[in-house]
């Protein structure tokens, strides 16, 4: 009989595991989009609750069935536009050549302008479950041509835009947040490596890692799993599909409120299964970079669970 092997469960393409430098993430691309319009929105996370909703994959085993679905609630107040940044291609990348902010006389677009992004701020003031008032402000890319994208930020400067107006209910989008940290652990809960028994190992210490590595090259490898941070790391997840867009809040609050959060009292949105970070914490969405479906259809939901959370 061949020995067990079981390989490292953590993956190195997520090193190094530092902390995040903001709890707004940054996004450095995306997609190519024809419609004019904000490509990106902002929320913040309630909590997670289960629908009823027919399966409208055709190729799906259960296509046609009701199913229960796992969903993450995002409140998603309206976003205001408080600027207009204009970027132009230099041999050293992209760079700011102009701003414009609200409450300017007169709007010009720059010579040798190539790009347009809107800057943005949140309103967590309207948010009953975040214990903040300071907004959270972040660049946001538009789609369309130059001349739409400064027309269309143009109109809109100074003014508030609703979820309704960039997502869809049945679009793909992704999703971006700074996980739950953890603090300092060890590499048993941060690697996923195996603990050491009498057989294999000292039986003083069970929980740390073999070997560091041979005696020459005289240094320790980053690959090596060893104690440091985790949690509290940037995290985007890919094509996520948005079940549900609301207005009334009591459509989807639980009985006695979201746990640690309260009750969702502005614009929703039901985002299927999981979404990365903690209750409250700032989610950023975009259009999906990467789509697997070219088709929007939205989903038909029979039933929303409202049972309370609270154990």
């Amino acid at each position: 009989m061949s020995s067990p092997y079981r390989p490292r469960r953590g993956s190195l393409a997520f090193s190094p595991r530092k902390r995040a430098k903001s709890e707004i993430t940054r996004i450095r691309s995306y997609p190519e989009v024809s419609e004019v319009k904000l490509l990106g929105f902002a929320g913040y996370k309630a909590g997670m609750t289960h629908v009823i909703m027919v399966d409208d994959s055709p190729t799906s085993s259960t296509s046609g069935m009701e199913l229960a679905v796992p969903v993450t609630v995002v409140e998603t107040p309206p976003m205001h536009i408080a600027g207009i940044r204009y970027y132009a291609k230099t041999p050293y990348g992209w760079r700011v050549v102009g701003e414009d902010r609200e409450g300017k006389d007169s709007i010009e677009m720059p010579d040798g302008t190539q790009d347009i992004r809107a800057l943005v701020h949140t309103h967590p003031e309207m948010v009953s479950g975040v214990p903040k008032k300071r907004p959270e402000f972040m660049e946001i890319a538009v789609g369309g041509s130059l001349e739409e994208k400064f027309e269309y930020l143009s109109e809109r400067l100074g003014k508030d835009v609703s979820i309704r107006e960039v997502f869809r209910e049945g679009q793909l989008i992704d999703v971006s947040a700074v996980t739950k940290g953890k603090g300092t652990q060890g590499p048993v809960k941060r690697w996923g490596v195996m603990t050491q028994d009498e057989k294999h190992g000292r039986s003083s210490r069970r929980r740390h890692v073999g070997t560091l590595g041979p005696w020459h090259p005289a240094r320790v490898s980053w690959r090596v799993p060893q104690m440091g941070q985790t949690g509290y790391h940037q995290r985007t997840e890919l094509n996520k599909k948005i079940l549900k867009i609301g207005d009334n809040g009591e459509e989807i609050t639980p009985k006695g409120g979201f746990v640690k959060y309260g009750i969702v009292r502005n614009e929703y949105v039901l985002i299927k299964g999981s979404v990365p970070g903690p209750r409250k914490r700032l989610v950023r969405m975009r259009d999906a970079i990467r789509a697997s479906e070219s088709e929007i259809r939205a989903p038909q939901i029979l039933y929303v669970s409202r049972e309370s959370k609270q154990g």
